[in-house]
């Protein structure tokens, strides 16, 4: 069995734990991974939802973590495969395993979908603003919207320190994006580094809803500037995350 839609909000409900095999891994930076998960019982998901990876130690001890899913979901039937990209935190128990040990052909065991607040259905304008990592659940809504031929939806503004630290670096770039270097800029970019100003959602959609996906220090300055540029503070969903690794 799937997931199947809630009964009041119509999300899709997390189905039970299984053991997901790993096909494929890519590296997106020098401290992130994506992994590519086949799933023994294909699930539903939407796009900004997540994923849960418990680890079972020989001794019993348990640790888990959530990861937004990157890739989109299925156009109609549930999905057989998800990409969950991890990035690998200083003394992570979770992602410092899954960079360090897991290779392909290994299985991990993983429950979702999981979130009912921070998703997009791929129908209505929206303005998506990602720090860092936290690209990762808005590029499964755009990777949604391109395979839906609706990219004209969105508007997507990707915050990172360096050229080295931009995850998807071959897929992202697009009509719909544009990428803030905060401290260091590939050469001959138009912008100088700088941090996200209210200049870079220039006529930005104010009907749209705002997606903004982060860590603290950037989200809530984010928020800010979203407003500053038209979109009011009811239509803005954030997702805030903190290094729990």
């Amino acid at each position: 069995m799937g997931l199947t839609g809630g009964p009041a909000g119509g999300f899709p409900r997390p189905g039970p734990w299984q053991m997901a095999k790993v096909t494929e891994i890519r590296r997106e930076t020098a401290t992130a991974k994506t992994f590519r998960l086949e799933l023994p019982i294909p699930v539903s998901f939407l796009a900004g939802q997540h994923f849960i990876i418990r680890l079972t130690a020989p001794d019993g001890y348990v640790a888990q973590r959530s990861y937004s899913v990157g890739s989109a979901p299925a156009s109609e039937d549930p999905s057989s495969a998800v990409e969950l990209t991890v990035e690998r935190l200083p003394d992570g128990e979770v992602s410092s395993f899954l960079h360090d040990v897991v290779a392909v052909g290994d299985e991990l065991e993983v429950r979702g979908a999981i979130g009912g607040w921070f998703v997009w259905r791929g129908d209505t304008p929206a303005v998506l603003i990602g720090g860092g990592s936290g690209v990762v659940p808005l590029m499964s809504m755009l990777r949604l919207a391109r395979q839906e031929g609706r990219a004209e939806l969105l508007r997507v503004i990707v915050s990172v320190r360096t050229p080295g630290d931009l995850y998807y670096p071959d897929e992202l770039p697009g009509p719909q994006t544009t990428v803030v270097y905060t401290r260091a800029t590939p050469p001959d970019w138009p912008r100088p580094a700088g941090r996200l100003a209210v200049a870079d959602l220039a006529g930005v959609d104010p009907g749209a809803t705002g997606f903004i996906c982060g860590s603290a220090r950037f989200a809530d300055p984010a928020t800010s500037v979203l407003e500053e540029a038209g979109i009011p503070a009811s239509q803005i969903r954030v997702e805030r995350f903190g290094p729990t690794g």
